[in-house]
């Protein structure tokens, strides 16, 4: 019995090891984006619940807070419908799109497929959810907005979520340290201003945009994990992309080039 309860602490510190060994292809990286998968299951799975069940008094109650505010102050509320607007789902797609042909003419093509497809897949997670869910925006007595559509998960948290992270994460091989934070600082402004307007404009509960930020960090996670461990399969160094990018030596050169 000793002899076996050996053999399978070595066979489990050998698992660990390959797990937590940057120079194999399945090790730290598959093991990391399968950590960070599931915390966005844990995270999204209650928000699911919450949009399927009666309104609670977080969503009712911050709703009416600030449809109240919103009702006071419409010289406010005009700039956070121009905010929501100017960031709103097809600015970023828009975004992303040029960005990708931008990339795909310097020689970056892999990097441009990436950016196309996180959007889309995201985009249509975020539609058949919308589907799926089949949740109603906020009815107010005065409304300051108008949305159409379903309200789970909020389409303009996905998307300033997805187009803000992917881009960051396109252009940061150029950047310093202290531009790396800035732009990371500009993004995470981003996402949360454009979140904050849906439910003051009274168009969307708080679950919803936290649902939809929530799943626009889950698609990112997955596509760069799956880009990194492409990347590792063809030989390259590891990366780190929230530091480096998601393909560090591609950008790097096209950016370089005159």
């Amino acid at each position: 019995m000793p002899i076996q309860e050996e053999q399978h602490r070595r066979c489990a510190r050998q698992w660990v090891s390959a797990r937590l060994d940057r120079d194999r292809e399945r090790g730290l990286r598959l093991t990391l984006a399968c950590m960070a998968g599931a915390l966005m299951v844990i995270a999204f799975v209650p928000l699911l619940v919450v949009a399927r069940m009666p309104l609670n008094d977080l969503d009712s109650g911050v709703t009416a807070v600030l449809h109240r505010y919103a009702l006071a102050n419409p010289v406010v509320t005009d700039v956070l419908i121009v905010w929501t607007n100017v960031f709103g789902p097809w600015p970023w797609r828009i975004a992303v799109a040029v960005l990708a042909g931008w990339l795909l003419r310097r020689g970056a093509p892999r990097l441009a497929l990436w950016a196309v497809a996180t959007v889309a897949v995201g985009g249509l997670l975020g539609a058949g959810l919308k589907l799926l869910v089949d949740r109603a925006r906020p009815i107010l007595p005065e409304p300051v907005a108008l949305a159409s559509g379903e309200a789970f998960p909020s389409g303009h948290a996905l998307n300033v979520t997805l187009g803000a992270g992917m881009i960051v994460l396109a252009l940061l091989p150029r950047l310093s340290g202290r531009g790396r934070r800035l732009a990371w600082g500009v993004a995470l402004f981003l996402v949360v201003s454009v979140a904050c307007t849906r439910v003051a404009l009274g168009v969307h509960w708080v679950s919803d945009v936290v649902a939809g930020v929530v799943l626009g960090a889950a698609v990112i996670a997955a596509s760069t994990a799956a880009f990194e461990t492409w990347r590792r399969a063809k030989g390259r160094r590891p990366a780190d992309p929230p530091r480096e990018g998601v393909e560090p030596e591609a950008v790097g050169a096209v950016l370089d080039r005159d």
